[in-house]
């Protein structure tokens, strides 16, 4: 059981939820990673911290009164050595600026920001707080990917912004994905949406790992969450898409298939 302690610049280093119910989604996601919390801290909206053996694995916090009618929601913070460089990079490629870089105090910096195709995602400059110090095992998040109905322009933003070495896979065309690596090691993708997609927005999606995808999907259904997709098989792991009580929407994926 290992503690990170730091992710390059360009990586998926924290997420978090924005939830209309922070004792139900609690409850809701300790049933299905095992998690446990910290105290809320109300004088920063209530946002709590996810433990796995006491390691930070995501955030949490309630919807404020402002933000009732939107949807409960999962977002990705990219990390950054210099967010207000980045955000002026941002604007520069294209996409715009949702809240500027803001002072958490004694933890870091943070923005958010819409890309250049019209997905979320936050940028975090890192100080005390330097990341999910639990990644990449049972019960934590393992991979992050920009579903993007525009993946050439959207692979050209995020080039602009971090030194992303992309990587083509699939024919693009039936299946259109392509690989972000940072220090030849892959962090994240873009998925390009299809007409299956129905009229979903481009948005992140975060992926957490599991043991067993068939019986966390079944914790899922057991806690009140709903499986929207799957389980399937993929060469990287037996995935499932689902959401919580509240809607928000999330992946679970399961170890990688080892070779005959």
């Amino acid at each position: 059981m290992t503690q990170r302690t730091g992710y390059p610049d360009g990586a998926p280093c924290w997420a978090d939820l924005n939830t209309p119910d922070l004792d139900g989604a609690r409850r809701f996601y300790t049933g299905v990673f095992g998690w446990s919390f910290d105290e809320p801290v109300a004088e920063f909206g209530h946002y709590t911290t996810a433990r796995l053996g006491g390691r930070s694995v995501i955030g949490m916090a309630p919807k404020m009164p402002d933000q009732q009618d939107m949807p409960s929601a999962w977002s990705v913070y990219l990390k950054t050595s210099d967010a207000d460089a980045t955000v002026r990079r941002i604007e520069d490629a294209g996409g715009k600026i949702l809240v500027p870089p803001m002072e958490i105090p004694a933890q870091g910096r943070m923005a958010f920001a819409f890309d250049a195709g019209g997905a979320a995602f936050g940028l975090w400059e890192p100080a005390a707080h330097t990341g999910a110090q639990a990644f990449d095992e049972d019960g934590a998040m393992c991979w992050h990917e920009v579903n993007a109905r525009e993946g050439d322009k959207t692979d050209a933003f995020y080039r602009r912004l971090f030194p992303f070495e992309q990587q083509q896979m699939g024919d693009g065309k039936t299946f259109d994905y392509t690989v972000y690596n940072l220090e030849g090691k892959a962090v994240g993708g873009r998925l390009q949406m299809t007409a299956e997609w129905g009229e979903a927005p481009p948005h992140w999606m975060t992926y957490f790992r599991v043991a067993d995808p068939d019986a966390g999907a079944e914790r899922v259904r057991q806690h009140g969450g709903k499986l929207l997709h799957g389980p399937f098989d993929s060469p990287h792991g037996r995935i499932a898409v689902v959401s919580d009580p509240y809607g928000a929407v999330f992946s679970i994926v399961g170890p990688e298939p080892t070779a005959a």
